[in-house]
């Protein structure tokens, strides 16, 4: 099922949810005092830096520059954000790199890197790459204009000569020594161009297409690998089939997951971790710290047992309808915002809130960060 075919360009909008960083271990969820704010505590960062690649999970505001659909630039997003500003992320407040970065005590914010002014203190402690519907098959960032994981690399290497030219080459060397790198990809590949588009399902299986991917995974994480990058998070997927849009598409919001997208979801994240397991063993002078993050056991726990965080709501977003509304869809000027964020698991058909996100990456310090040596 591997013929080519001319591919045409579309513009459909569809996002994703999918969060931040796990190990190769699996923990039950656990509702406990938080290590975030037990790093906190300690004095200094942990890191020197917090660089990302990505797609809108942890796009902070790149794709507010580009001629796409798929912005968040836009009022409901940020709508608990200081001043109430849509700044680009894709939720109603803080995204996880925010989280993760005050967590690790380098700053309270993971800064885009286009289309803001930034500080030298800015760049000498991290950006975000990431670009909002993009993914690891190279079609998915034509499908809908958004920044290719190639393209970020390319902006990898001009961020690191605007370090030299504010540190000098030994302390831009240190930096990146010392900095987490996150990779959190792939599920606009899997939601939006194999089961929205026919651009690939007409011509791949499930299987093979998650072989297409992980071509793109370990191209990826060897660039950022040859980079200099000594810590890498690289996310897994989350249960694809419980996002409000794919409720949606496969029957109604009413219904229970869609087990057909999240068993693609599993099958990709047992590939993936048995990838960072061979890359780790064959390489372990190029990968001295990569770590695979399961974020498909939390999420799928906040929709089962949402009460258990204090969610009423996790079948909808809080946007409109909540079953289809993301990106322009989710509009303030035509679509009304629930009277209370804080009951939803997610905030538009895609994103979740970031009351969840906190949740998320609470978890992930409680259980997983020890395995990035931090």
């Amino acid at each position: 099922m591997h013929t080519s075919m001319a591919m045409r360009r579309t513009c459909r909008t569809a996002l994703v949810a999918a969060v931040v960083v796990v190990a190769l271990a699996m923990a039950p969820p656990a509702v406990c005092e938080s290590k975030t704010t037990q790093q906190q505590e300690k004095k200094g960062p942990l890191v020197t830096a917090v660089i990302v690649f990505g797609d809108s999970i942890m796009d902070p505001g790149n794709n507010n520059g580009l001629h796409t659909a798929v912005k968040a630039n836009h009022a409901p997003y940020g709508k608990d954000f200081a001043n109430h500003e849509p700044t680009g992320r894709f939720s109603n407040g803080l995204i996880p790199t925010d989280f993760m970065a005050q967590g690790l005590n380098v700053k309270q914010l993971l800064p885009p890197y286009l289309g803001v002014e930034h500080t030298p203190e800015d760049l000498l402690t991290g950006v975000s790459f990431a670009s909002g519907a993009t993914g690891f098959d190279p079609l998915t960032p034509v499908i809908v204009n958004v920044i290719s994981l190639e393209q970020q690399l390319a902006y990898f290497d001009e961020y690191r000569g605007k370090l030299v030219g504010i540190a000098g080459e030994e302390e831009t060397r240190r930096i990146i020594d010392g900095a987490l790198f996150v990779v959190c990809a792939g599920t606009d590949d899997i939601a939006n161009t194999y089961y929205t588009t026919p651009l690939r399902s007409a011509h791949y299986d499930i299987p093979a297409y998650v072989d297409l991917l992980l071509v793109g995974v370990e191209s990826l994480l060897r660039n950022v690998s040859a980079r200099g990058a000594k810590r890498i998070g690289f996310v897994g997927l989350p249960p694809i089939g419980c996002v409000p849009s794919q409720r949606t598409m496969g029957g109604g919001p009413d219904r229970g997951c869609v087990p057909e997208r999240n068993a693609a979801a599993r099958l990709y994240n047992a590939r993936a971790q048995e990838l960072i397991r061979r890359l780790g063993e064959e390489d372990p002078a190029g990968f001295p710290t990569l770590v695979y993050i399961d974020i498909y056991t939390v999420i799928q726990d906040l929709v089962d047992n949402g009460a258990r965080y204090g969610f009423s709501e996790t079948k909808k977003g809080c946007c409109g309808t909540g079953t289809s509304e993301v990106a322009v869809l989710c509009d303030a000027r035509f679509m009304p915002v629930c009277d209370d964020v804080s009951e939803h698991v997610f905030f538009d058909s895609y994103h979740p809130t970031q009351r969840a996100y906190k949740v998320i990456v609470d978890y992930i310090f409680d259980h997983y960060m020890q395995f990035l040596n931090l």
